[in-house]
């Protein structure tokens, strides 16, 4: 299925094969869409991928909508309506759009849902990436939108800066489903899944449902590795006295499946031992790690390489709809994730020992992440605006 293309069925499952996506729950893994479009949802496009490819959720984010609304007609009926309300600017015309997206693709899930007893079933809608470093208006406008949405199976994406962590866990004290975004490094994602936790005792204390909570880390993939990778290519071209050219090479495309490897089992001990049985008693479900920003930017890699060798139980991988193509098309679905972990852990130790920071790399790609959120927001921004004027011209 290209979601431009509308092809939906790959060859291999007309001739009897199971399509590998679908597979991937078989390996105890939910495959979610990152991409929302007006016809996805209108055209019947959605239906068929939660039928023929076992799709389980959907993420958006600033950019997805800013290309959506840009790249289509599918909005200009809407927007010249809400052009026409003087008392909205361009961030509540964008806010109507999206928020009337989330909630009809919240209801086509909705039956993934309940089927999944609240594991699966999810949309993501973000909080305004300007507010990436502000604790309390990230919660209020969280709570705000939960309420606008009104889905059950929304979830409210939130970044994991150091701001960050405490709106989620009042978030999830509150019983909000929270996805929390932008995350690179092991030392965060400890820090995020601690949040997690205090807030689903924070909600047991108060006499809530914590078995009505759902939450996901998003822990980005490939962007370690074009960052490392370009580091390494610019170290090579005029090697230090005393570096080593073949650790350096060894390390090339290696690192962000590793450091993912190696978060998958700190997320195993963390969701483990009496403090959470405890909340584990009462229906709570495990905070579980989503591998986001999958797609292959390397053209020197596989074009599915961040689905298939990170596969594994109690996760997600929300795909973007090129690699979701590919992967269908030729994706090889396999419990990968465990694999090799020792050496994992040895390419992070290599990592150190070639004298590139992890911490250096984590902490820029999360500021970049903040900067690239908040530019792809003004530019959604203002071609609401400019959509607007244009219909009402």
């Amino acid at each position: 299925m290209s979601l431009t293309a509308k092809s939906t069925v790959s060859s291999q499952e007309g001739q009897g094969a199971e399509n590998p996506l679908k597979a991937l729950i078989h390996f105890g893994q939910s495959v979610w869409l990152d991409y929302i479009r007006r016809d996805l949802l209108t055209s019947g496009e959605l239906a068929r991928l939660i039928s023929k490819d076992g799709l389980r959720g959907m993420t958006s984010n600033p950019a997805i909508f800013e290309k959506a609304i840009t790249g289509s007609s599918d909005y200009t009926q809407l927007l010249e309506e809400l052009a026409k309300q003087k008392d909205l600017d361009a961030t509540g015309i964008y806010e109507r759009i999206a928020i009337r997206d989330i909630q009809d693709a919240s209801d086509a899930l909705r039956t993934v849902y309940d089927r999944t007893k609240r594991r699966d079933g999810y949309v993501s809608l973000e909080v305004s990436p300007y507010l990436a470093h502000k604790t309390q208006e990230t919660i209020d406008e969280a709570r705000r939108l939960w309420k606008t949405v009104a889905r059950d199976n929304a979830m409210i994406k939130v970044p994991g800066t150091p701001e960050g962590l405490p709106a989620i866990r009042d978030l999830i004290g509150r019983g909000i489903n929270i996805n929390v975004t932008l995350l690179f490094a092991l030392d965060v994602y400890e820090k995020v899944a601690e949040a997690y936790i205090a807030g689903l005792e924070d909600l047991a204390e108060r006499g809530g449902d914590v078995s009505r909570v759902a939450s996901v880390a998003s822990f980005f993939v490939s962007r370690i590795d074009t960052m490392i990778d370009g580091q390494i290519t610019e170290t090579l071209k005029n090697p230090p006295a005393g570096s080593d050219p073949g650790l350096l090479k060894s390390l090339q495309g290696k690192v962000a499946i590793a450091n993912a490897k190696v978060t998958y089992q700190r997320y195993k001990e963390i969701f483990s031992g009496p403090r959470w049985q405890a909340l584990a008693a009462r229906g709570a479900q495990t905070q579980r790690l989503l591998w986001a920003s999958t797609g292959t930017k390397n053209k020197g890699y596989s074009d599915v390489l961040y689905v298939e060798e990170l596969i594994g139980p109690d996760t997600v991988n929300t795909i973007p709809p090129a690699t979701l193509d590919a992967f269908r098309d030729h994706g090889k679905p396999r419990a990968s994730l465990e694999d090799n972990v020792d050496a994992a852990g040895k390419t992070m130790h290599d990592l150190a020992r070639a004298g590139i920071s992890m911490k250096a790399v984590t902490d820029q790609l999360t500021d970049d992440g903040v900067k690239l959120f908040a530019d792809a927001f003004d530019e959604l921004l203002a071609a609401v605006k400019k959509s607007a004027e244009k219909a009402t011209s």
